[in-house]
């Protein structure tokens, strides 16, 4: 039994029983990952998979805690080779984020470029999603960014809160809501059509949830994932823009007015999620000190080794400029 066997043995699985798309993915001809698989259940004495024909259908019985052992000890010798990279001084590699489209763009930029300055022989594969996709991705990242209303994520991984941030609302400088006095409320938005991220139709979410405790629906027009989108509806008149203020900061357009949400809505936060046990590189932990800069460094190293309790500093507020704020 060889790790290059357990590799694309994963593969397989990963890929939906398609050995074509498996042997892609490990970058090995369709016959050699066959024949490799074969020796495999050779020594093991049963098929992993089930069959028809040549086809594979779905794990066998048997299979299912092979795939799960397998996992394992692919993760630990991920762990082993990091670890010895850390302590050879070794700082090229690749690093791989999964995030929002919010994060990715307008938190990232930065503290990448950055951390590339600083190790020019790193490369970043950014895998940018939706928040239940890119947790699906935590075990291919170093970690994952996501954000949630004040609740912590609910994840296998280990979740380190980076910073706060509020909603704020984008409107035609023209809009009813732009001519109101005073702060906004909940009830005046649930007047007018909203446009906001694609998770504000989905019963759980913080922002169906504060609506209903008002006693009010809101009408919601229309979701993207992108905020870039949703401020380009805004423009067509569709529907009042409810975003992340790092979405606007610093904008200056004579057509468009960024007004505070209502105070109802609750604060969110932004987490790096790490998998669970994952040895990270040092390049992947100087681009997670700097999204979190107020958690010591070393306190988190030893927190991500199992070596502290992981008692996390309250977040700060996020500011205009990417810098945060403790208040």
């Amino acid at each position: 039994m060889t790790l290059t066997q357990l590799r694309y043995l994963v593969a397989i699985a990963d890929s939906g029983f398609n050995i074509t798309l498996a042997a892609e993915r490990v970058h090995a001809t369709q016959p050699g990952l066959s024949k490799q698989l074969k020796q495999l259940e050779d020594e093991l004495g049963f098929q992993l998979f089930r069959r028809k024909g040549r086809s594979l259908l779905g794990v066998a019985p048997a299979g299912v805690k092979v795939i799960e052992h397998a996992r394992r000890i692919l993760a630990e010798a991920a762990n082993i080779r990091s670890y010895a990279a850390n302590e050879r001084g070794e700082y090229r590699g690749r690093l791989r984020l999964a995030t929002t489209h919010t994060q990715a763009r307008y938190v990232l930029p930065k503290v990448i470029a950055d951390v590339t300055r600083r190790y020019p022989e790193v490369s970043v594969d950014l895998f940018v999603a939706g928040d239940a996709e890119v947790l699906a991705k935590l075990d291919e990242s170093d970690f994952a960014l996501v954000s949630s209303a004040g609740r912590v994520p609910e994840t296998n991984g280990l979740a380190i809160p980076l910073f706060r941030w509020q909603r704020v609302l984008l409107v035609p400088k023209t809009h009813p809501l732009a001519r109101l006095d005073g702060p906004l409320k909940v009830a005046d938005l649930a007047r007018y059509p909203l446009i906001s991220y694609e998770s504000s139709n989905q019963p759980e979410s913080s922002l169906q949830r504060t609506f209903a405790a008002a006693g009010v629906t809101p009408q919601i027009a229309m979701t993207a994932r992108d905020a870039n989108l949703i401020e380009a509806y805004v423009r067509t008149g569709l529907g009042a823009g409810l975003l992340a203020e790092m979405a606007v900061g610093g904008r200056k357009d004579d057509d468009l007015r960024v007004l505070p949400a209502p105070v109802e809505l609750p604060e969110c936060i932004t987490w790096a999620i790490v998998p669970r046990g994952r040895v990270l590189r040092e390049y992947a932990l100087t681009l997670l000190h700097a999204l979190a800069p107020q958690i010591d460094g070393r306190d988190l190293r030893n927190i991500l080794e199992g070596n502290l309790p992981p008692l996390w500093p309250d977040p700060p507020r996020w500011q205009a400029d990417g810098a945060t704020n403790p208040d």
